[in-house]
């Protein structure tokens, strides 16, 4: 959406409708969707645009002197300016398009890698998605750093002064997720960059939830990364974006080497092309790029605040409907929290519980939700989630219940 276009009065109804697939069945019962955390549905708008462009727009990107090659690029180069609008960037030039959330953090962690040293620190939290550990861990492995973890106190919540305790002459990079995808935990980011930065630290912010549920404005954070996905923000899968600051972006060496992404190819020789182009190695991802601009063209419609307080509020019917039940543990009661509800049940395994609920036409997802050391941290060895987004209604926050106590009598 351009920016001054009027913003359009929120309606969960009027927004459900606009995803076709919320009008199927599961089972014999309406399908009542709650595993967005996972993967969010798209919207008609999204759906049309990919079929528009196949059909009548597309040719590769860059370079190409025909006109179907210039009208892809001017929208996939467009779709570079939502995302910086989106996430409140100095220029479109900060952001690099990636596959998703995980390839933009491996970029991040392969270019700090190359001049990491043995005993250089790096600090993540235990709140983390494995995406937002297992690239620092190769570094760990592979040339020494050191990982320091912020725990995660029993309401969910960062340990903020055992973060500050862990900052040091040695820390090189902070890596922290804005909202937790299992706790809902929305994390003070610019207050963690704060201290980092006085620390002498780059810090990276997992926004792969937060850019959903939060406000990814990478000015106000400061932060120097900034990492989100295509795929939770109602957009394709396959197409992911990192925010860099200028300078961080010009310090960072190639990930990947092909074609986009050079300057002079010669027998003895290479030069690199300047950011974004320099880590956009071979064909990218155009029609996917495309969808994701059109997905939060379509999402900034809608007032982000009236968004926040009606997912909130489903999960505030959702959670009071389940106080009393004492079977049950809801995991992450921070203030602030988005709403995410996870949860496990007494007696039952979260699997187990997931299928009976599908049964009844509720998908909900099920593990350790790639946070196997935040599931050790509560204490579990696997969990239930419920996550709602902007297209939920309260008819779906009560047949989740519903279904979650229909559940649960199975194994009484």
């Amino acid at each position: 959406m351009a920016d001054g276009a009027p913003v359009t009065l929120f309606d969960p109804y009027a927004v459900r409708v606009q995803f076709p697939i919320l009008s199927r069945q599961v089972n014999g019962k309406p399908l009542v969707y709650l595993d967005n955390a996972a993967s969010a549905q798209k919207p008609r708008a999204v759906i049309d645009a990919l079929v528009a462009t196949m059909e009548g727009g597309y040719a590769n990107v860059h370079r190409g002197l025909h006109t179907l090659s210039n009208e892809a690029t001017e929208a996939f180069e467009k779709a570079r300016e939502i995302v910086a609008r989106f996430l409140n960037a100095e220029t479109p030039e900060q952001v690099v398009w990636t596959k998703g959330g995980t390839e933009a953090i491996n970029l991040v962690a392969n270019g700090l890698g190359l001049s990491i040293q043995p005993g250089d620190e790096i600090i993540i939290s235990e709140m983390e998605h494995h995406s937002n550990i297992v690239p620092w861990h190769l570094l760990r492995e592979r040339r020494g750093a050191v990982l320091k973890w912020i725990p995660v106190l029993d309401d969910g919540s960062l340990d903020m002064a055992a973060y500050a305790d862990l900052l040091g002459p040695r820390t090189r990079m902070v890596a922290v997720t804005h909202m937790s995808n299992v706790l809902g935990t929305i994390n003070p980011v610019a207050e963690i960059t704060r201290l980092a930065h006085a620390a002498g630290a780059q810090v990276l912010v997992d926004g792969c939830q937060g850019a959903v549920h939060a406000a990814p404005d990478v000015q106000a954070i400061g932060c120097d990364f900034y990492v989100l996905t295509g795929h939770k923000l109602f957009a394709p899968t396959g197409i992911g974006a990192l925010y860099g600051k200028a300078e961080a972006l010009e310090a960072l060496p190639p990930y990947q080497g092909g074609g986009e992404m050079i300057g002079v190819v010669e027998k003895d020789r290479v030069t690199y092309a300047a950011p974004p182009h320099r880590f956009e190695a071979g064909t990218p991802p155009i029609l996917e790029a495309i969808g994701l601009g059109v997905a939060l063209d379509w999402l900034a419609q809608y007032d982000r605040a009236a968004v926040q307080a009606h997912e909130h509020a489903l999960y505030r019917r959702a959670a009071d409907r389940l106080a009393e039940q004492d079977w049950l543990r809801i995991l992450g009661q921070a203030e602030g929290k988005g709403a995410i509800l996870t949860f496990a049940v007494e007696g039952a395994h979260a699997h187990d519980v997931a299928q009976i609920m599908d049964r009844y036409g509720v998908a909900v997802r099920a593990g350790t939700h790639c946070a196997e050391p935040l599931a050790k941290r509560m204490g579990v060895t696997s969990s239930t989630r419920a996550s709602f987004a902007l297209y939920n209604t309260v008819e779906d926050a009560d047949a989740f219940v519903d279904a979650l106590i229909k559940a649960r009598n199975f194994f009484v």
